[in-house]
């Protein structure tokens, strides 16, 4: 081993926040055993799955604010019998794990602290936030319930004193933060999930949960089929090689965009308010993509 590969080992085991004492009468570097978790029994297969997650997740690209993760999963390799972290030192890097764009949330790690110690303490917060629903900059005073990653940012869910109903916030578009010296109580049996209810991803609507059924062309069918898309998906392969998607969800604006994603791929079968929905997006597509460069309409 080179000179050159120590000493990177030996700064990223400082960026772990590992001490390292250097012994002059060995000549050696060396870490007390206080600093080492005690050993625990797991499986390679348990292993693996943790330092992968850990070091996939906590990479830079990966989810924001859990960058720590990585230097946890460098302490809990210390841990491990040499045999079997040699083998995992071997095989984890072969494993990836590719996820979706996210918003690295530059900025905000002061507002997600502050939540999470908010949550905590269960202590209100004051925020000045740029809501897309409300058409502008509103100020509320929020009782944080939960704290989620879905798909590409952090949210907060919990009681706005402006809206006086459970709402959610995205962390990336809240400019402003103040702790407050008022206590709450998070209702009983209270889950994101009973909240969210059938909702395609984050927006339940106000109403009855709708039936949606989707008729997916034979080209995207089988990709179609092989994700679950929503707790409440039914598949049906007809016999031309075509898919009727069928799903209960709580308001049919967030779904409506995935099935637009489809383009001519999907047809709308149900319910009539949703085809209408898709024509009125196609018919201004067609005339944004009928007009030339220019603004002006093609000859």
């Amino acid at each position: 081993m080179s000179k050159r590969t120590i000493f990177r080992d030996l700064e990223l085991l400082r960026a772990s926040n590992l001490p390292l004492l250097f012994d002059e009468e060995r000549q050696q570097y060396r870490m007390g055993s206080s600093v080492f978790l005690p050993a625990t029994n797991f499986t390679p297969d348990e292993a693996l799955a943790l330092i992968v997650l850990c070091h996939e997740l906590g990479d830079r690209s990966g989810l924001p604010f859990l960058h720590s993760a990585r230097s946890a999963a460098m302490k809990l390799e210390s841990t491990l019998p040499g045999r079997l972290r040699d083998r995992l030192r071997e095989i984890a890097p072969a494993l990836h794990i590719q996820r979706e764009p996210a918003n690295p949330l530059e900025g905000k790690r002061p507002v997600y602290e502050q939540l999470v110690e908010a949550l905590g303490k269960r202590r209100c917060v004051r925020i000045r936030y740029r809501s897309l629903h409300d058409g502008g900059e509103i100020r509320t005073k929020l009782s944080p319930y939960r704290m989620f990653f879905s798909r590409r940012s952090w949210y907060v869910v919990g009681r706005s004193s402006l809206h006086r109903e459970t709402r959610t916030f995205n962390l990336g578009r809240v400019a402003e933060i103040e702790t407050l010296d008022h206590s709450y109580e998070i209702p009983r049996g209270f889950s994101v999930e009973r909240f969210l209810r059938n909702a395609w991803h984050l927006i339940p609507e106000p109403g009855p949960d709708r039936q949606v059924v989707v008729r997916f062309g034979a080209q995207v069918a089988q990709n179609v089929a092989e994700v679950n898309w929503h707790k409440t998906q039914q598949l049906q392969f007809n016999a031309d090689g075509t898919l009727d998607f069928s799903v209960t969800v709580s308001g049919l604006n967030e779904i409506s965009w995935w099935i637009h994603g489809y383009g001519d791929q999907a047809e709308v079968l149900e319910p009539p308010e949703l085809r209408k929905l898709i024509a009125k997006r196609i018919e201004r597509l067609a005339t944004m993509y009928g007009k030339d460069g220019r603004g002006g309409h093609e000859d």
